[in-house]
């Protein structure tokens, strides 16, 4: 695959991986994306969905292109909490493939379902079958939804859809909806821990 073809695929995943989210946020909804780049998704959902919001960003030349895309951002490390950020100040808190990049998972979880009414995140499976393969096989998986070789990865954890949903249950956290999709883009009912490549949870504080 050429890196022309490269580009023009992630990209397509791109805007596949905002659409499902985006169905999961209604019109006119208060948002904070974490983690969230350089603010595509964030401008995404303000063309699709009205929304208004703030993207939290670490990295400098990220930040530079939430301006460049017109998206209100705050520089923060997320692992430290959003102790900025009053108690249910957003509909929906976002972290989108990022999760996986963070050291304190739990408190992130819990900071989410803090200052939003709902938390919305996606992840890439490392329990998917490809990814199987390729450790069978000797090697860490290389796949469209974990593209880093093992020496350059920014990822930190490295977990499953089953380990997500027994983190959930640990910190009490209601789990209201869950899509699974293989790296073809198909959504996935039969054993998603095996064939779910790319996971999109959306989640609740328990009554």
């Amino acid at each position: 695959m050429t890196e022309h073809e490269r580009k023009v695929r992630a990209e397509q995943r791109e805007r596949f991986d905002f659409a499902v989210i985006a169905g999961w946020i209604p019109p006119g909804e208060r948002v904070l994306d974490l983690g969230c780049g350089d603010g595509r998704l964030l401008r995404y959902l303000r063309e699709t969905r009205d929304v208004s919001g703030y993207g939290v960003e670490i990295d400098r030349d990220s930040i530079l292109g939430c301006l460049r895309n017109g998206v209100d951002v705050i520089q923060m490390n997320i692992d430290s909490g959003l102790s900025g950020f009053e108690d249910d100040s957003f509909n929906h808190v976002i972290i989108s493939q990022a999760l996986q990049t963070m050291r304190a998972t739990e408190h992130i979880l819990s900071e989410m379902l803090r200052v939003g009414e709902e938390a919305v995140v996606s992840f890439p499976n490392f329990a998917y079958r490809g990814n199987r393969s390729a450790i069978a096989a000797g090697h860490m998986p290389v796949s469209e939804d974990l593209p880093y070789d093992w020496f350059d990865t920014p990822n930190v954890r490295f977990f499953t859809i089953v380990d997500f949903e027994d983190l959930c249950a640990r910190l009490d956290i209601e789990i209201r909806e869950r899509l699974a999709f293989d790296e073809m883009g198909r959504q996935v009912e039969n054993d998603p821990n095996l064939n779910g490549s790319l996971a999109f949870y959306r989640l609740g504080r328990r009554a």
